[in-house]
């Protein structure tokens, strides 16, 4: 088993971590110094007496690139062997590891997630920002995980091409393992593991601000094509509704144009779809219908029988509906 270590400024709870696996397993050990200053050279040398590989980047890359790193690392010298990845600030234990090493056996087409149950002493900011992270990620992918931040996670050595090749250099790398797992054919599974958090986790390097845009960056790009066609067909709406005084016609004309605008964007912003998809064209447009009949009957009981302002009315339609319409998109209609 190869257990990967991306390290940027590291202290002594690395040599820690390495001598309680040294200790209890028979693990390799593949550490990349993703650019740390010259005072953290002690702790690379210390590691690599200890028989540690070292990978080395001459700068900062981030977390996601010293991953790559190490995958291609591994891919290059043909290691046929389950790949373990886990921080090297203390958060980790070993038994922990052990658990994510023993899981990837039986689950080859599986990233295995060492999933924090977020009890006891946690840092207000990690247990805030994991629930609003992990609500976002059931939201649009409709997967419920415990924790999608969590950097303990195990592969098969198959996924490795699919890892190098995986968008994202930084904190954002592993969000986008997550989304793109199950079009690459891979499934999530979670396995427990403990909170550790020493310090009020001051070790960790994660910046909260600038992280979690790059974070939520790849969720937010999924709804961004959705959420402004829905302003154009909300605009258009008004318009068109001013104009004729027809509420079918003004309905009808605004989906057709935003749904349009809304297919490209999703071919080809948010889907990085290729080519023309006939298929993918006619199921998109079958959704249209269907939401179109949906919103129009729903939009007149609102307005006609409940008597809601158009405005109202359409924002309440849109809200329902918008989360149906994106999930069909995503599960069935642009699918890789």
């Amino acid at each position: 088993m190869k257990l990967i270590i991306p390290a940027y400024e590291p202290d002594n709870k690395l040599l820690k971590l390495i001598q309680d696996i040294q200790a209890n397993t028979g693990y390799e050990i593949i550490i990349v110094d993703d650019g740390s200053s010259a005072r953290c050279r002690p702790v690379f040398q210390a590691a690599i007496i200890k028989g540690c590989t070292v990978l080395t980047h001459t700068r900062n890359q981030g977390k996601g690139a010293a991953l790559k790193t190490a995958f291609t690392y591994l891919l290059q010298n043909k290691e046929a062997e389950s790949i373990v990845c886990a921080d090297c600030d203390g958060q980790h234990t070993w038994q922990d590891i052990k658990q994510i090493t023993l899981a990837t056996a039986g689950h080859n087409t599986s990233i295995i997630l060492g999933c924090r149950e977020f009890v006891g002493n946690v840092p207000f900011k990690n247990l805030i920002g994991n629930k609003i992270t992990r609500g976002i990620f059931s939201m649009i992918s409709g997967i419920k995980i415990k924790d999608t931040q969590t950097g303990l996670r195990g592969f098969s050595p198959q996924m490795l091409p699919w890892l190098i090749h995986l968008k994202g250099n930084r904190y954002e790398y592993e969000m986008n393992q997550l989304l793109e797992a199950k079009s690459a054919g891979y499934e999530l599974y979670s396995i427990p593991i403990a909170t550790i958090y020493e310090n009020n986790n001051e070790g960790s390097h994660f910046h909260p601000v600038r992280d979690s845009i790059r974070i939520y960056l790849p969720i937010l790009k999924f709804s961004l094509s959705s959420i402004s066609c829905g302003i154009l067909d909300f605009v258009l709406l008004l318009i068109l509704h001013r104009l004729t005084d027809n509420l079918m016609f003004s309905v009808t004309a605004a989906r057709i144009i935003s749904s349009l605008c809304n297919y490209f964007l999703n071919k080809n912003m948010v889907f990085h779809s290729k080519g023309l998809h006939l298929t993918a064209f006619f199921k998109y447009y079958a959704l249209v219908i269907f939401i179109l009949a949906c919103n129009y009957l729903l939009l007149t009981f609102l307005v006609d029988i409940l008597r809601l302002s158009l405005v109202a009315g359409k924002l309440l339609t849109e809200g329902i509906l918008f989360f149906l319409s994106y999930i069909i998109q995503q599960k069935f209609i642009f699918r890789k």
